[in-house]
């Protein structure tokens, strides 16, 4: 079984090899970061955050930041769940969580005053809309009294929404309030589905919200899909598939979801033995593959499908597509300023990390401390990587001329194990390699993370480990599945 699409001239073109997919697919780093989150450490904390941030101001030329903030609280739990998340009805438990989460603001501010020109904002969860709308309101302008946010026209203001919690009214008012991208969870419209996870959101509630943000002239809408979860079948998908297009949303992201009881507690709720079969997974994300192209949209990488009118599909073909903790962003190489429970923020050469429980967060912040608790310092050789792997994921090849222009290193000397990495997925038709560039085919591209893996030195090191030799079959990970409502 192939099924082969051919995106708009300058896209890079995908073709679905169902045998070699089965053959070769692993679990791995989606690499929103390298080094990923499994490597931080606390002996990154605080107050290595702040001369991080004192560095940049030395040395000045300021980049535009980018902002993310996270809600973690839901009116009930999604069984496929595994994303940071409180549960709970408690509506003064959000009320709390503002006032230590604007404190984290206001010293975020203050930190970065000078240097604090914002070109985008991402609020994300749990759900985002369990803040009321005064709450919203009241957070908005907190950031806007301590950060410069750059016109609506410039800048990308996004929120996630849960149909099923907000109304027409509520739509436009996220619109009044400075969003101008809207993210819309849906998952899958049927309803045994729906059941088996415990998210019951008819049709018609999601189309109204997609409508609601048309008529309030926001500049995307979003929709994300999940393949693989209990009951799904290709018959289910395909009717999804077919809601979904109709509702032309802007972007569709269509994830693959990884049953992980054992480290994610909700997922304990789904009986095994209503998931979908390997086979019926390659099949559902084929047709997916299919459908969605034939439809016009263009696939970005991973997951993730756009209308060639989008400004992910347009910075792509510019070469401008940057991959970070909230996926893949037309906003390359801004730093990232994280806010709230669980929140990574990635500024200059580091990658800081919130606390991830509430009662942690809260005891930092009363200490008038940013609530850090782990992260690292990048070195040379995690920049270098992590730029392979940021060009790998975004752009399907790699010059090898640019990366020794830009790093003193003779790249068939440096990366001699991984070019023999490189040359068994090149056997498998994965890549092809010479003497001037990697380029992804495209049967690897829906591969990529195999590719990446290569690179990713932690990877391999703890594998060596384990084996105590280099030449050691890469170790698989866990997805770090944090799409969210």
């Amino acid at each position: 079984m192939v099924a082969s699409a051919r995106p708009a001239t300058g896209n890079p073109s995908l073709e679905f090899d169902a045998n070699l997919v089965r053959k070769l697919i692993q679990l791995g780093p989606r690499y929103t970061s390298y080094p990923t989150a499994d490597s931080f450490s606390d002996a990154f904390g605080y107050r290595d955050y702040l001369q991080t941030v004192v560095g940049l101001r030395t040395r000045g030329g300021m980049r535009p930041l980018s902002l993310y903030v996270h809600i973690p609280f839901c009116e009930s739990v999604c069984h496929y769940c595994s994303c940071n998340k409180v549960v709970t009805r408690d509506r003064s438990k959000a009320a709390t969580y503002l006032s230590y989460l604007k404190h984290e603001i206001e010293m975020q501010g203050n930190l970065f005053a000078g240097m604090n020109q914002i070109e985008k904002l991402h609020i994300g969860g749990g759900t985002p809309t369990y803040l009321n709308d005064a709450q919203m309101g009241e957070l908005m302008a907190h950031l806007r009294r301590h950060f410069r946010f750059a016109s609506d026209f410039d800048g990308e203001y996004a929120i996630e929404v849960d149909p099923r919690t907000v109304t027409v009214e509520r739509v436009h008012a996220l619109r009044k309030q400075g969003f101008n991208r809207i993210s819309i969870g849906v998952q899958d419209f049927d309803p045994d589905v729906q059941q088996a996870v415990n998210r019951i959101q008819s049709e018609q509630d999601t189309l109204n919200i997609i409508r609601a943000a048309r008529e309030a002239c926001f500049r995307s809408v979003s929709i994300d899909l999940i393949y693989g979860l209990p009951k799904q079948n290709v018959i289910t998908m395909a009717q999804t598939l077919n809601k979904v297009i109709n509702a032309s949303p802007d972007r569709i992201a269509v994830y693959n979801y990884v049953h992980r009881p054992n480290m994610f507690k909700p997922q304990r709720r789904i009986a095994e033995d209503d998931l979908p079969s390997l086979d019926a997974r390659l099949n559902m994300f084929s047709l997916c593959i299919k459908r969605l192209t034939d439809a016009g949209y263009v696939y970005i990488g991973m997951d993730h499908f756009a209308k060639p009118s989008d400004d992910l599909a347009i910075a792509q073909r510019q070469g401008r597509l940057h991959r970070n903790f909230q996926g893949y962003s037309s906003h390359a190489e801004h730093h990232l300023v994280a806010f709230g429970v669980s929140g990574i923020s990635a500024v200059a050469a580091s990658y800081s990390e919130n606390a991830k429980t509430l009662d942690e967060y809260y005891e930092r912040i009363e200490q008038n401390e940013l609530p850090i608790v782990t992260g690292v310092k990048l070195s040379m050789d995690d920049l270098l990587r992590r730029i392979i792997i940021q060009m790998l994921m975004c752009n399907f090849e790699l010059s090898i001329d640019s990366i020794e222009l830009a790093y003193p290193i003779t790249f068939k000397t440096y990366f001699a194990a991984e070019l023999e990495k490189l040359r068994e997925l090149e056997d498998n038709g994965l890549v092809t390699v010479d003497e001037e560039w990697i380029s992804v085919t495209p049967k690897g591209r829906l591969l990529i993370r195999n590719v990446c893996m290569v690179f990713d030195r932690y990877l391999n090191t703890a594998c060596e480990a384990k084996t105590g030799g280099a030449s050691a079959k890469i170790e698989t990970q866990p997805l770090r599945y944090t799409k969210k409502i």
